[in-house]
């Protein structure tokens, strides 16, 4: 298959590993992996503050972009719930936008969609010896209902020791321009979800966004607690020959 991966703001900007992550994994797995220049922000920022013009735009520019692709990869949970939950309402419906997001959005998924649904794929052929919990974030577990699919693929992996995560659907506090309006609320979420990481005994927490990641890692450096949080991606596309160290 030829899959286009949109590869996200935040993955682009703080952690391309992951985006690497998606193309070995992918490639190893018989697929031809493409990234499109053209493409920019899912607009899901400008969307969740009010601007709907600019997230207009910005989704204009992303069907666009991904028009012809035979499946478009979000390695994000949150940019994946923007395109398939919130494009649909930006434009007038029987406008083009209307129309171009309807042919596009049956072509989009997070990874374990695709892996699982598409792809038909349990065993990725991972190896990752560590002791590892799961934090099925907001966007994933509610907008996408990804469900049990990344755990169904992380206890494939072999060598991965899988532990359940207290309280693991709520929420870590970041919600994007949240934690930002609400850095208090926000700050109190994120150490309590932090606490019941650490309480695991886990290595590392896994996610399939990277900004929630990034807001219970600082939470989990600032508790001292020895936990690397890791993307979902990364996880998978580790193997015996090439392994990711944490």
């Amino acid at each position: 298959m030829r899959i286009a991966l949109f590869v996200t703001c935040v993955n682009d900007t703080l952690f391309p590993e992951t985006g690497k992550a998606v193309v070995r994994l992918l490639e190893r797995l018989g697929h031809e992996v493409v990234f499109p220049r053209a493409q920019t922000c899912c607009g899901q920022m400008h969307y969740n503050t009010g601007y709907r013009e600019d997230a207009q735009r910005l989704a204009v520019r992303f069907v666009e972009t991904f028009a012809d692709a035979d499946a478009v990869l979000v390695p994000s949970g949150s940019c994946a719930g923007m395109i398939r939950d919130n494009y649909p309402r930006l434009g007038a419906p029987d406008s083009p936008l209307a129309t171009a997001v309807q042919r596009l959005h049956p072509r989009v998924y997070d990874l374990s969609e695709l892996l699982v649904d598409v792809l038909g794929v349990s065993d990725v052929g991972a190896y990752f010896p560590h002791r590892v919990t799961y934090h099925p974030t907001c966007h994933g577990l509610r907008l996408l209902g990804l469900g049990e699919r990344p755990i169904h693929l992380l206890r494939h992996v072999r060598g991965l020791e899988l532990v359940e995560l207290s309280e693991a659907s709520e929420c870590c506090g970041f919600g994007g321009t949240f934690a930002l309006k609400n850095a208090e609320v926000s700050t109190a979420m994120g150490s309590d979800k932090a606490r019941h990481v650490a309480a695991t005994g886990a290595e590392v927490l896994c996610a399939v966004d990277n900004s929630c990641l990034m807001h219970i890692g600082g939470m989990l450096g600032r508790q001292r607690a020895g936990v690397r949080v890791m993307h979902l991606a990364e996880i998978l596309a580790s193997t015996e020959e090439e392994p990711v160290t944490i």
